[in-house]
This record gives structure tokens, C-alpha cells and sequence, in this order.
């Protein structure tokens, strides 16, 4: 499955969740190493909007009809401090601009999140500089 939509920014604050030890623990998991705190917004459109909703059926936000072939890795929520953190579900990808150059990702889909057309996506680098990237161009997630 591919998912092609455009860079865009974000609320600013996926780094708060990103930089927590239990997560960063699960995320070695996904990517073999931790995450860079924070996520890259993929706005997508078109087609990629069914394909992107089949994603949220298999993690459980929507219903629908199951896919095929993308395999669901589950991202334990937990409490510290009075304070409760969300459970995510993510699927192992890569990320390209142009097609040459292809960078280990995930596609992170929180538990809560307002984001019904947008993919949020995770690496062990910084993909607006490793990719490199900036709001409005476009990009293609390649699910693993």
C-alpha cells in the first residue's frame, strides 16, 4: 500500500508524547531504534483517504473492511503522575520524496487524535531534514 499526501505542520505538540520513555521503549520495537520526538504530518487526498481509513479500521478507531498485508503494532498507553497517555497503534513504512531515496518510518495512528486524513508519521531521523522536506511537497509512504 502507498500513501501519497503533502507536508504540513502540525499542532506543535507531538514532542511531549514523543519524548516519553514508555513510548520510546515500544518504538525501538517498531523502527529498531528510538523516535525522533515528533511527527511528520502527511496531509493526504484522493484515493489515499480509503486507504488511510482502512488503516484506522485495522487499528480500531473506524469500521469497515480489513485489509490485507499491513500488520498493526500496538503502542501501550499508560499513567505517570495523575496524568493519562494515550495508546496508538503503528505500521512499519518508509517515506520518500522523489523515489530514490527511501527512509525506515511508521505511520503512528493515536488512539486520540482529531486527524482523520492526516498521517502521522514517525523515524528515528528527522524527516523534514532528512527527507528534506517542507510544507506543500509532496510524499509517498510505502507500508512495509
Amino acid at each position: 500500500m502507498h500513501l501519497r499526501g503533502v507536508v504540513s505542520s502540525g499542532l506543535g505538540r507531538a514532542h511531549v508524547f514523543m519524548a516519553q520513555p514508555h513510548y520510546q521503549n515500544q518504538f525501538k520495537a517498531v523502527l529498531g531504534a528510538g523516535a525522533w520526538p515528533g511527527t511528520l504530518n502527511i496531509e493526504l487526498y484522493g484515493d489515499n483517504l480509503a486507504d488511510y481509513r482502512s488503516l484506522r479500521v485495522l487499528s480500531g478507531l473506524d469500521e469497515g473492511e480489513r485489509i490485507e498485508g499491513a500488520e498493526p503494532l500496538r503502542i501501550r498507553g499508560f499513567e505517570r503522575d495523575g496524568r493519562s497517555f494515550g495508546g496508538a497503534t503503528a505500521f512499519k513504512a518508509e517515506i520518500t520524496r522523489g523515489g530514490d531515496e527511501w527512509i525506515e518510518c511508521a505511520v503512528l495512528i493515536p488512539d486520540l487524535t482529531r486527524h482523520t486524513e492526516t498521517a502521522e508519521v514517525i523515524s528515528p531521523a528527522f524527516l523534514r531534514e532528512a527527507l528534506p522536506c517542507e510544507d506543500g511537497d509532496e510524499a509517498v509512504i510505502r507500508l512495509s
